[in-house]
């Protein structure tokens, strides 16, 4: 163990810790879920105090060999070194205060070694002098939710995109799978199993371009807004060089926030992001659910589709297979769902220059972009892709519905089809039979008006309208 020193007094650490005092003070007080910052948070975190030591050393208010030391641990640690050395609960003090000084301590240790200092002692590189410098836990934690979003998003968008063109493939593939169409789960008229999918492909189309929308906000930064945001104890060219400078090292192009009160004040960008995304797995869910619907059977359900069999289904009964993969993606959405609560209730919880609750949005977010992607890629992968249908089973369906009748609306009037539906659900008699039987449209004009195929395109049967 070693003895380190802040402005609260002593405190023990393990010797061979990377971080210090206040890391130290924040594990003992947060002893809550075990969980720690998600790699992507970190990331972004090291990337801020990365770019601040290149703008120093241009600005002339670090030394070349502190600068240095500071950018090579942050290299280190963005090529995936001493991640166990980011220790400090998801549940901590507010603002994210503790997980800024763990990034602080982190990095100043490391440094301090390269420069050929000891650990804890901070005679080169200090962890809030240096590594911290023009900033405040208040700029950075928000900036660094951001960063680690767009990152995220990065991911997503292409896994988005590749779910939309296996859909669209889809539609392709059934668009002459003729089924029976449902409403209130029950009968109604014929629908293309190819008709159903082109729905959802656009509806995950929209969903994308709506999560798209909502992220342009995210690339307004508050760096250097300091404790409040009036940017005290910053140099004035500080803010535009820190936006200039993680662009070029993310690859965004970020701009400074408009207003750097409201920017710290406010959470709304990850209100609207969170929201889109909640809306995303609304329907996300609603579609897992049809495919697990269309998928029963294979004996006594729908039986419409197949999917693949990726593992057995059960423990007990030989030769079952589940729809995993859908079932899965389900509990993804409501993960995501239940996520947009948090994150709206704590973006309502700042008070006055400050939002306390930053560190289980930060958590949150990055938890519902990285499962969305995560479980989509699997979806996409083990499932949609493979999909196929049962066209004789579908058609089966279509061709054996009452709800063909009402095609017949225009032609014999909705009573007289309405009596037929009555009449063959009580004898058990074909619907043709009963409409030739009682004289109201001959042999030929019934499988005219109710050839199935016509049944899923627009139009008035028997009425010639051009």
């Amino acid at each position: 163990m070693r003895i380190e020193k802040d402005s609260m007094g002593e405190i023990q650490l393990p010797d061979d810790a990377l971080y210090g005092a206040q890391t130290a003070r924040a594990i003992n007080n947060f002893k809550v879920s075990g969980r720690t910052a998600h790699k992507e948070f970190i990331e972004a975190t090291i990337i801020i105090k990365k770019a601040a030591a290149m703008v120093h050393r241009r600005l002339g208010l670090l030394s070349e060999n502190k600068s240095e030391a500071i950018i090579s641990a942050a290299d280190e640690i963005l090529a995936g070194q001493y991640t166990d050395q980011f220790v400090v609960d998801v549940f901590q003090a507010g603002a994210g205060t503790s997980h800024n000084m763990n990034c602080n301590e982190v990095l100043a240790n490391l440094a301090n070694e390269k420069l050929g200092g000891k650990r804890g002692e901070y005679n080169f590189v200090h962890p809030n002098d240096d590594v911290n410098m023009s900033q405040s836990t208040n700029d950075v934690i928000p900036s660094a939710m951001r960063l680690a979003s767009l990152s995220l998003l990065k991911e997503l968008y292409p896994i988005i995109e590749k779910m939309i063109s296996l859909l669209k493939s889809k539609a392709r593939e059934f668009d002459k799978v003729i089924k029976s169409g449902r409403t209130h789960l029950q009968d109604a008229v014929p629908i293309r199993l190819g008709q159903e999918f082109s729905g959802y492909a656009v509806c995950i189309e929209d969903h994308l371009n709506k999560i798209k929308s909502s992220a342009v906000s995210l690339k307004q930064l508050g760096i250097g807004g300091s404790a409040v945001g009036t940017g005290l104890n910053v140099h004035p060219k500080y803010g535009g060089m820190m936006v200039e400078t993680l662009s070029k090292l993310t690859g965004e192009n970020f701009s400074m926030a408009k207003n750097y009160f409201e920017v710290m004040q406010s959470m709304a960008p990850f209100v609207d992001l969170s929201g889109a995304l909640r809306s995303f797995a609304v329907d996300l869910g609603r579609i897992a659910n049809d495919i697990r619907l269309l998928s029963s059977g294979p004996k006594t359900g729908l039986s419409e589709i197949s999917l693949p069999a990726v593992q057995p289904g059960s423990s007990i009964m030989p030769g079952k297979v589940n729809p995993v993969m859908a079932e899965m993606l389900n509990m993804v959405c409501f993960r995501v769902i239940g996520n947009d609560l948090t994150i709206s209730s704590a973006a309502g919880a700042g008070q006055l220059e400050l939002n306390v609750m930053m560190p289980i949005i930060a958590d949150t977010i990055v938890e519902s972009l990285k499962i969305l992607a995560g479980g989509l890629n699997s979806f996409n992968n083990r499932c949609l892709g493979d999909i196929s249908a049962d066209a004789e089973r579908c058609r089966y369906y279509a061709e054996n519905s009452f709800a063909m009748v009402t095609a017949l609306n225009t032609i014999i009037g909705y009573n007289k089809a309405a009596e037929v539906v009555k009449e063959a659900m009580t004898t058990g008699n074909n619907i043709k039979e009963i409409i030739i039987g009682k004289g109201y449209l001959n042999t030929e004009e019934v499988e005219t008006y109710l050839a199935p195929k016509n049944l899923t395109e627009p139009g008035i049967p028997g009425k010639n309208i051009s």
